[in-house]
């Protein structure tokens, strides 16, 4: 499955590569919102919330009330993941508060999943060089994919894993590490980071994992009608 990705900085709709270089963006909403709506799902980043730098709530609850979303950005308490629920989200995305003090913290994941369910929750594995990020990934730590996986997938419905060597580049997702995480759980695995060809989203389709696609959408290379792939 093909889930669109709406990241929004500034009151707009951007594309960062690799988490930092803005490379495009956008305030035409409602025309995005036509093209999102055939989707099933559509991924929506608060990325001025996730970086600590602001918010975009108002914009974020318009995309909310329009749009199937999983949401995400600067959601560390119960009362902002319920505050988003309420607001319309299908789904959170959770990231940063499930690492405390450089390790995983599987406290705040069964507060959360004894809240709202697992299956309201998406548990975001942003990785670079093989090393989970946080904070809007300007923090590094030493947990591993895999490791995050192993101890926390009790308490969600999904993993989101953002390969950010590659966002933004549209140069290919590496498929090695998808493979051993699609190994690690059952849960529906979800992944990103330069992901642009409809035989990509194909070929992650056939291992059971739903592909974001944000830059290849955005600059025109990958278009809609042609990148939904077909379920068996």
């Amino acid at each position: 499955m093909l889930i669109p990705s709406i990241d929004l900085m500034g009151g707009k709709i951007v594309q960062l590569i690799q988490g930092s270089k803005k490379a495009l963006e956008f305030d035409n909403f409602e025309e995005w919102i036509a093209r999102f709506s055939v989707f099933p799902l559509v991924q929506l980043i608060d990325l001025d919330a996730a970086m600590g730098s602001g918010e975009n709530t108002a914009l974020a609850s318009r995309f909310l009330r329009a749009l199937p979303c999983q949401f995400g950005g600067g959601i560390r308490s119960i009362e902002a993941a319920r505050a988003v629920l309420k607001a319309g989200a299908r789904r959170v995305i959770l990231g940063s508060v499930l690492i405390q003090n450089g390790g995983i913290n599987i406290r705040a994941a069964r507060e959360f999943a004894e809240e709202f369910g697992p299956d309201k929750l998406v548990f975001a594995i942003d990785t670079r060089g093989e090393q989970v990020a946080i904070r809007g990934w300007k923090e590094s730590t030493e947990v591993t994919p895999t490791q995050m996986i192993a101890a926390l997938d009790p308490f969600c419905g999904a993993f989101l894993y953002t390969h950010i060597d590659s966002e933004g580049l549209m140069t290919g997702l590496p498929l090695d590490p998808v493979r051993k995480l699609r190994k690690a759980t059952d849960k529906q695995l979800i992944v990103a980071g330069g992901i642009a060809t409809h035989q990509e989203i194909l070929s992650l389709h056939q291992m059971q994992v739903d592909a974001v696609v944000g830059m290849a959408v955005y600059s025109g290379l990958l278009k809609l009608p042609d990148s939904i792939p077909v379920a068996k």
